[in-house]
């Protein structure tokens, strides 16, 4: 595990970014949009309002064509950043690429310390499949990291969605075994924040004293409440948190300006 982050008496600053899905070749675009070009408009956005970032969280599908040359491409990108980034794979990517990766650069790790909190990063990805799953070996390591976290909140990360949200193509496409997942948490009152990736839009819900989250992509955004896949004419972002030492969090998404990096119209799929 990294050092922790931090004091346990101040707040943590944290920025989200996910769902990048950069590919090998720089300037490739997904549905019409640079996909390259739009993460680095929002890490500049990033670094324009965040100054002091304590951490960057990455949840997953950080490259669409699962290639070395993307997650090259990404850590690149995050080293303009003034703080450590730390990753989890989604469902478009490579885990076993990203693992090794991001071991040798400190991007993979089980969690991280930060403040008065613990991050739990779980893989929830399937290689072949959309939906997600968390395995024994995920299911494990949160056990093993809620036993160790003492008296810090915990805010749990993954990839995919452990609850509808109201998409009907999108909703079967989340996490399989949510109920090894969701009662767990909502026994630990120490477990605060659960924060996900792949829904391409924002959601902030509460569940039983559970803040359920989900973050804008840095590239295409998809349609809230659509029965089909659609798009939307929403501006990439990112998501911003300070963690604070009572467990309470502040959180917002920000997004480019509107009508920046807009999908090609009537896109049926990815």
């Amino acid at each position: 595990m990294p050092s922790p982050i931090g004091n346990p008496s101040e707040a943590v600053c944290l920025v989200q970014l996910t769902d990048s899905h950069l590919y090998a070749l720089g300037h490739a675009d997904l549905l019409g949009l640079d996909t390259s070009a739009s993460l680095n408009a929002v890490i500049e956005l990033v670094r324009s309002e965040v100054p002091d970032i304590d951490l960057i969280l990455a949840t997953g599908d950080i490259a669409q064509d699962a290639s070395e040359s993307a997650y090259r491409r990404f850590i690149a990108a995050v080293a303009t950043l003034p703080a450590p980034c730390h990753w989890i794979p989604g469902n478009h990517d490579d885990a076993a690429l990203m693992g090794r990766i991001g071991s040798d650069v400190g991007f993979t790790q089980e969690w991280v310390d930060a403040g008065n909190w613990r991050i739990v990063l779980l893989d929830s990805s399937v290689a072949g499949s959309v939906a997600g799953y968390l395995a024994p070996d995920q299911l494990e390591l949160l056990e093993r990291a809620l036993d160790s976290a003492g008296e810090r909140f915990i805010m749990v990360c993954l990839h995919h969605h452990p609850v509808p949200i109201g998409c009907d193509w999108m909703d079967p496409l989340g996490l399989l075994n949510v109920d090894d997942l969701l009662p767990r948490l909502r026994l630990d009152n120490r477990v605060k924040v659960v924060l996900w990736g792949h829904v391409h839009q924002e959601l902030d819900e509460q569940l039983d004293g559970l803040r359920l989250l989900a973050t804008p992509s840095t590239c295409v955004q998809f349609a809230r409440h659509s029965v089909d896949f659609a798009t939307d004419t929403q501006a990439p972002g990112y998501r911003r948190f300070a963690l604070l030492p009572d467990g309470s969090i502040e959180t917002r998404v920000s997004r480019l300006e509107a009508g920046l990096f807009l999908p090609e119209p009537g896109a049926v799929g990815y």
